[in-house]
């Protein structure tokens, strides 16, 4: 399986864009550095698992290790844009 994260939406949006702008808005509060970067993954994890859970609740442990490393992975990628957008 292919995933690229670009391409998954929901309801039209593309969740990796739901997950930076979630965090843009938090680090409105003042969030900055590391903070954000934990926040990125955790909002990724959230976002991640509750896309994997709304294509089919996962039964065993395969599963449930899919939809984890796909919310980390979602994550990481999140935090990785940020990491760019601040060298640049």
């Amino acid at each position: 399986m292919n995933i690229i994260f670009e391409n998954i939406t929901v309801a039209g949006i593309p969740l990796l864009l739901v997950v930076i702008g979630l965090v843009q808005y938090i680090k409105g509060f003042g969030l900055q550095g590391n903070s954000v970067r934990a926040l990125s993954g955790a909002v990724g994890l959230v976002l991640g698992l509750g896309y994997q859970a709304s294509l089919g609740v996962p039964t065993d442990f395969a599963g449930w290790f899919v939809a984890v490393i796909f919310g980390l992975g979602l994550g990481l990628v999140a935090s990785g844009v940020y990491d760019a957008a601040n060298k640049s």
